[in-house]
């Protein structure tokens, strides 16, 4: 079977409050707005399975990388499903961002008020290690909306 994908090219997170979380992504984390619409629609409709959508959608783009879309729907409003706060609650479970200076990243993060789940781990060698010794370090933290994010370095 051929190579059927090219790359990931958005993740999307479905938000209660666009504005807040705009804030968080654009200021905090230093992702840059690029686009806001509404969007309605038989279209969207049709694609989403919903009826009677309208959203409003901010696009933020890191430097590399697939971009980010914040998604709140006016209509139908959205329903957050018990446990999905936890790391091993089925699907897709939490957004990694890949920085140069993890430590940096975290020391600031740390002084915007954001809560670290842990110090800066390396995983080790017996469980992730890349071609040429390079290693993997991580932390995990939350946005406004108790979303799971990753920052992870590689080196």
């Amino acid at each position: 079977m051929p190579n059927l994908i090219e790359s990931i090219d958005h993740v999307n997170l479905v938000v209660r409050d666009l504005e807040s979380m705009t804030r968080f992504y654009e200021q905090v984390l230093g992702l840059a707005v690029t686009k806001q619409v509404t969007i309605r629609g038989p279209w969207v409709q049709d694609v989403v399975g919903l009826e009677n959508v309208t959203a409003n959608v901010v696009y933020l783009d890191p430097t590399s990388g697939p971009r980010v879309e914040l998604i709140e729907y006016v209509n139908p409003p959205g329903k957050r499903p018990a446990g999905l706060e936890l790391s091993n609650t089925l699907g897709i479970r939490h957004l990694a961002f890949k920085v140069q200076d993890i430590d940096a990243v975290a020391e600031a993060l740390a002084r915007t008020g954001i809560q670290l789940m842990s110090p800066v781990h390396t995983v080790p060698d017996s469980q992730v290690t890349y071609a040429g010794g390079i290693r993997k370090r991580l932390v995990y933290f939350r946005d406004p909306e108790e979303n799971l994010l990753e920052l992870c370095e590689y080196r």
